[in-house]
């Protein structure tokens, strides 16, 4: 009688609905990233001077695993870097970005389109790569090791131009339509 009482409960609770018991149990702490939320970080990457911006998932920045968001205009530069203590995965969210990853000469040495011939990419622990978004609203989810460590000079290809140079400008149409094998002259 007592399993059968316990199980009608369980069974009205499962029908309630979640607004008529907002404290309970079934509460959780899950972390969500909503389209509304999407759209909204669309919209300040619109605005930003840099045409992108981030919403992290991480509660810190020394957490051992960042994950964020990072909705990216087609304006963005994401200058070509490495990450010298983590490898870093990739995954469209919304949008296609083209992903391209470089020996130390700056030759391509893979190409992926996420959101069209791929969804993730894992770029390798110390390999330069950068991300150039196709579509306006684009929005590219990264997860990689932490803690947050800014970038120094070093850790940008040497042969890359710095952000806000014609030769930037110059770089990012030829990601486009860089493949396997060539490099970037500018």
């Amino acid at each position: 009688m007592e399993a059968a009482y316990r199980f009608a409960t369980l069974m009205a609770v499962a029908a309630t609905p979640r607004s008529l018991y907002p404290l309970t149990p079934y509460d959780s702490d899950m972390k969500t990233l909503t389209f509304a939320a999407l759209d909204t970080l669309t919209q300040q990457a619109e605005q930003s001077p840099r045409a992108r911006m981030n919403q992290n998932l991480h509660e810190s920045l020394e957490d051992p695993i960042q994950r964020l968001a990072i909705a990216m205009e087609p304006a963005t530069y994401i200058r070509p870097h490495l990450h010298r203590h983590t490898w870093e995965l990739l995954t469209a969210l919304r949008g296609r970005l083209i992903v391209l990853t470089f020996d130390e000469a700056g030759i391509v040495t893979d190409r992926k389109v996420l959101g069209e011939d791929a969804s993730v990419a894992e770029t390798p622990q110390g390999t330069h790569h950068t991300v150039l978004s196709l579509d306006p609203g684009a929005v590219i989810f990264e997860v990689k090791h932490g803690p947050y460590r800014p970038f120094v000079e070093s850790d940008y290809a040497s042969w890359s131009a710095p952000a806000d140079t014609p030769e930037a400008a110059a770089f990012m149409a030829w990601v486009k339509t860089a493949q396997v094998g060539e490099r970037w002259t500018a």
